[in-house]
């Protein structure tokens, strides 16, 4: 499928999604010169830090976007962003990771009948599957950012994919992993068609992110019919200052 240069949510998917489906998630900051608030409620946004590690910056070229940021931060904190932003001087860069964006408006969608829906009460096995298989962040509230699928062998969950990012018209598939003692059935490829069927059942068009080095994970997704749209990097950036003492109960 040919891709395009004309202005889309997926340009600053975060911010997209932190303005619209997602906005019961996010948290905003920031006010334009005469004191009035930003666009969508700030000029920077970021996830509960217990749904989603992202944040968002309503125009990266922008420095009062930036300032935004570390005020809602605070000073000395790591952040994590998506796309290719400049961070301004004082902010430090971490850690960087390339990777894909991959449109999914292609792939056969088809719903999977031996999946079931996953919510708060599976968690902590999301979360142990997640720490065996490392497909990106989870976190105890990402459930609820859309809709999970698990595939069950003998009663455990052994497979997983559901929705993160929402931006207007598109959902994010994501959490996508298998057991070790389950890989090679096809299990991954399985949910990824049924969670797409649930995002086009809702008007949707489902995309997805993945390291540019997951080079195994990418070609699956390429056979699927995913299409490469753009390659974001993934950045952790510190915001300027040191942190604050630690409340006194905090500490270890």
């Amino acid at each position: 499928m040919p891709t395009d240069n004309s202005p889309s949510p997926l340009d600053n998917p975060v911010w997209a999604a932190l303005t619209g489906t997602h906005r019961r998630f996010a948290q905003f900051a920031g006010a334009d010169p005469s004191g009035a608030p930003g666009p969508a409620g700030g000029l920077a946004a970021r996830y509960l830090p217990d749904a989603n590690p992202f944040s968002a910056l309503s125009d990266p070229d922008d420095p009062r976007s930036w300032a935004a940021l570390a005020e809602l931060a605070g000073p000395g904190e790591v952040v994590w962003l998506t796309g290719l932003p400049t961070p301004p001087p004082g902010w430090e860069t971490v850690a960087s990771i390339p990777g894909v964006q991959l449109d999914g408006r292609a792939v056969a969608a088809e719903s999977a009948p031996e999946a079931v829906r996953l919510g708060p009460a599976d968690v902590p096995e999301m979360l142990e599957l997640v720490r065996l298989t490392e497909p990106g962040p989870f976190l105890p509230r990402t459930v609820e950012l859309g809709t999970y699928l698990g595939i069950r062998h003998e009663g455990r969950l052994v497979a997983m994919a559901g929705e993160r990012l929402r931006p207007p018209g598109w959902a994010e598939i994501s959490a996508v992993c298998t057991h070790p003692e389950h890989r090679g059935g096809g299990l991954a490829g399985r949910l990824v068609r049924a969670v797409a069927a649930v995002v086009r059942e809702r008007g949707d068009s489902p995309f997805l992110h993945a390291a540019a080095a997951n080079t195994g994970a990418v070609r699956l997704y390429r056979s699927m019919g995913f299409v490469l749209r753009r390659e974001p990097v993934f950045i952790g950036v510190r915001t300027p200052g040191s942190p604050g003492p630690l409340d006194p109960e905090t500490k270890a």
